[in-house]
């Protein structure tokens, strides 16, 4: 595994562990300001730049508060020179929705980009398979 793998996982972790906890500032951190994020919620032609990202994650959390989780289950990263690319899945969802759907996972896609010497995440990408 390269060093920009091991930072991109660390990343990707980093934000997982920041959503989980509602830490708003740890969410945004390693994002573009340009950030692009398609996300289960509408609106359905996504989020555009760093503002808009920032103000669809308080309702998120306050539906994160009645118990839900937000594992990642498994990661997987590929990175070039400048850009990288990484998927995973997720446990996502209240203790009963998961017992409804163990199997259940949310789908997250990350475009990333090399600036100023480190990886932000300029396109972000949530979804859940058609139930």
């Amino acid at each position: 595994m390269s060093d920009d793998d091991r930072q991109i996982r660390d990343l990707v972790s980093r934000w997982a562990a920041a959503v989980h906890a509602g830490d708003l500032p740890e969410v945004l951190a390693d994002h573009a300001e340009d950030i692009v994020m398609f996300d289960v919620p509408p609106p359905e032609d996504g989020v555009r730049g760093i503002d808009a990202y920032r103000e669809v994650w308080p309702p998120f959390f306050e539906w994160q508060r009645s118990g839900a989780v937000f594992d990642i289950v498994e990661l997987s990263v590929t990175a070039g020179a400048d850009v990288a690319w990484a998927h995973a899945l997720l446990r996502c969802g209240t203790p009963e929705e998961l017992a409804e759907r163990p199997g259940g996972r949310l789908r997250l896609t990350l475009g990333l980009r090399r600036e100023g010497g480190r990886w932000v995440v300029a396109h972000e990408h949530h979804s859940f398979p058609l139930r």
